[in-house]
Parts: C-alpha cells; structure tokens; sequence
C-alpha cells in the first residue's frame, strides 16, 4: 500500500520537475520598448531562396548592428526552445560543428550584417551538427543563460549549452 501510494505521488508530481522546454520566437529575446534593428527581411525558411542568399557570399562582412542590445534577464536559467540557423564557430576534425552562433536569419554574421546581440545566441554541443547541414534552419533546445559572449563574428547576449539540436519542420 505504501508503494502504490508512492508511486502515484511521483507520478502526480513529475510535471514540477520535467517541465517541457519552452518555445520562444526571436522577438522574445527582445526587451518591451527596446528599439527595433531592421532585419533583412523575413527568415529564411523557404529553402527555394537559398540561391539567392548565397550568392551574396563574397560580400565583405558587416558590421554588428547593436552589439551591446538589451536582454531578458527573466530568461535566465530557463529551458526553451528556439528556431534558427548556424553560424560555425568550432569544428571538430570529423565535421562537427561544436561551437556555434545561433541566429534568425541564414546568413547573418557572415554574409549580411549581424543582428543586435539580443538576437543572437552563443551556443555549444557535445555532439554537434554535420558541416553539410547548416544551410537549413534547427530548432536548439536547453537551458538559457543571459551572458554578454564575445566572438570573432558577433557579440551574443545569451548562451546555451544545447541538450538537442534537429533539423526545423513547418
């Protein structure tokens, strides 16, 4: 008897301690009132306009457009989830992207200018993304961490240690 009533209150529990990751949009990385950077256009998850995207790659980089931007300190420690694409940092000698930034829009930081620190996220992974992959949008899960991050591309306003790192359905 004590078991069984164990056991449903472990079962009744469990919600309070494997609560889902939350799932964020971009702009949610954004302060109430903070002040709007121009983006290039949309994101790009229409993969029929990746030609055009890459055609713009032997432009020169361009500059931060805000790399000191406000952040959610709300944010902090909390599990979510967050669609996007893969800036290489770090790549191991199998091509395994470890070390990377994650931005909203393919391209950024790079090939056009790169977003506000606020809209990006200095990520790392055991595991990693093949090299090959990158030209499609992930979704990047676990617990984020407000923190200013310095790289030789962009500034970041938040970090993750990412728990699961797949491929972007609509």
């Amino acid at each position: 008897m004590l078991r069984a009533l164990l056991a449903l209150l472990m079962f009744c529990t469990t919600p309070l301690w494997a609560a889902d990751a939350r799932e964020l949009t971009w702009s949610e990385l954004v302060p109430a009132g903070a002040p709007v950077q121009a983006q290039p256009g949309a994101p790009l998850h229409d993969l029929s306009q990746l030609a055009d995207q890459l055609a713009a790659e032997s432009a020169p980089a361009a500059t931060q457009q805000s790399p000191a931007a406000p952040v959610i300190k709300a944010l902090d420690g909390q599990q979510v989830k967050l669609p996007g694409y893969i800036v290489p940092l770090d790549v191991t000698e199998e091509g395994r992207v470890t070390e990377f930034l994650f931005v909203p829009y393919f391209g950024a930081c790079i090939h056009v200018p790169p977003p506000p620190s606020n809209q990006i996220v200095h990520v790392t992974s055991e595991l990693g993304v093949l090299m090959d992959a990158l030209y499609q949008p992930f979704w990047i899960e676990g617990p984020l961490k407000v923190a200013q991050i310095s790289s030789e591309l962009a500034e970041a306003g938040y970090q993750m240690q990412a728990e699961k790192i797949y491929p972007y359905e609509m």
